[in-house]
């Protein structure tokens, strides 16, 4: 047995051969969960995991096992990964990054012929992007969940196809993978993934150490009034939607992320009715994402939300509703888990940062049935879900060598 050493020319080759699969012609790639290129890119995933004697395996909501035996292969699997789909103009590292270093990691060990106590297995999660089917983090949510909400097999993507019909193509499409429960047993998880934000480059640290995931409520407001002729209808008469959403957004956008430097408030979709050039808008509907590390902090932006647009609404002659629609709390990932992968970076001499996730991963819900962990390594200029997002070769490969040496010293553990 010799030790484990991650391959770099092999792993940035694996990069780019994946790339390829959706490439689109600014150098992004478009492979959507359950497409025709993510079957394809979960094929050459398959087929390598075969030509280096691992098993294959997929569970109802196709999330794709790669499994590397270990000396009891009774005792549950320690699992790497991330996901191989993409945003429909995304980049070439979001989710492939943690996905391939993953199975670098099982051939590390492979080339070096290290028997792990128990077995290791690299992951693929399905549709973690929610960019064709909403919500995103279908597989690891399914996973956790130990079940597929039936909500899901109606829904429709983008190009009118439905979830439960690609679901079963994708399936179809890897007949030699054998079908697993949904939701097995495994000891601990670990992914690693692009900071998709600029802290790590502008302070030239190679690794970050994610100790959790903010939390994240998504609301949908609808601001409601009368509907009346643009070019006729005095100020003192108006009942106008949009004139109250405006003040209401305004007084927000300069009083939340101002005053507290980690909380994050977006609008993201707003329609108004009846649409029209001249006509006053009687409704307005629209989303907001608030996201903060704190749940009080959460509940009392919220409120502060609700009370802001009611305020504005019945000033203007309007009424207004909030409807929460999405609701993940903050999450903390395991301190052992954690301390291991400080004992690695400090290990590899590689510098570190403790940070919080702004986005939600698969290790949030994995999080919920195991203990799970997050590496993050740079991207220029923070820049992703963009096809000009980019990790530098030598951050990449310094990731692979950091999940490979998390691993090995979580495996010490255990």
């Amino acid at each position: 047995m010799s030790e484990p050493r991650i391959d770099a020319e092999r792993f940035l080759g694996r990069l780019d051969a994946f790339a390829r699969i959706g490439a689109t012609p600014k150098g992004g790639v478009n492979r959507q969960a359950l497409s025709p290129e993510d079957r394809r890119a979960r094929r050459l995933l398959t087929e390598l995991g075969q030509a280096r004697g691992f098993g294959v395996a997929q569970d109802a909501i196709a999330n794709l096992f790669i499994r590397r035996d270990g000396k009891d292969n009774s005792r549950p699997s320690f699992l790497i990964g991330s996901h191989l789909d993409s945003q429909l103009t995304g980049g070439r590292f979001d989710g492939a990054l943690g996905t391939l270093a993953a199975f670098e990691v099982l051939e590390a060990l492979e080339d070096a012929s290290v028997e792990t106590p128990f077995p290791v297995e690299a992951v693929a999660w399905t549709n973690e992007e929610g960019s064709h089917y909403q919500p995103g983090c279908m597989g690891s949510m399914a996973f956790a969940s130990g079940s597929i909400p039936d909500q899901w097999t109606t829904l429709r993507g983008h190009d009118g196809s439905l979830f439960a019909d690609e679901l079963q193509a994708t399936l179809e499409a890897l007949p030699e993978a054998a079908m697993r429960p949904l939701g097995f047993p495994i000891a601990a998880y670990l992914e690693l993934h692009i900071e998709q934000g600029p802290s790590l480059e502008c302070e030239n640290i190679p690794v970050g150490i994610v100790e959790g995931i903010q939390g994240t409520r998504w609301l949908e407001v609808e601001i409601t009034g009368q509907s009346a002729h643009a070019g006729t209808t005095a100020l003192a008469l108006r009942r106008d939607a949009m004139a109250a959403t405006v003040r209401g957004l305004a007084q927000l956008y300069a009083e939340i992320m101002p005053r507290d430097e980690r909380a994050r408030f977006t609008v993201g979709r707003l329609t108004l009715e009846p649409g029209t050039v001249n006509a006053i808008p009687e409704k307005v509907a629209f989303t907001i994402d608030l996201r903060h590390p704190e749940i009080g902090a959460l509940d009392s932006l919220e409120t502060l939300i609700a009370s802001t647009f009611a305020e504005v609404a019945a000033a203007g002659r309007c009424a207004s509703t909030l409807r929460r629609i999405f609701d993940m709390p903050p999450t903390v990932f395991s301190p052992p888990l954690l301390e291991r992968l400080r004992e690695a970076a400090d290990g590899l001499g590689l510098a570190s940062k403790s940070m919080l996730s702004g986005a939600f991963h698969d290790a949030l819900f994995v999080n919920c049935v195991a203990p799970a962990a997050m590496i993050f390594v740079p991207c220029r200029d923070g820049l992703s879900h963009n096809e000009a997002e980019y990790v530098e070769p030598e951050q990449a490969v310094a990731g692979a060598r950091m999940l490979l040496a998390s691993t090995l010293k979580i495996l010490e553990n255990r």
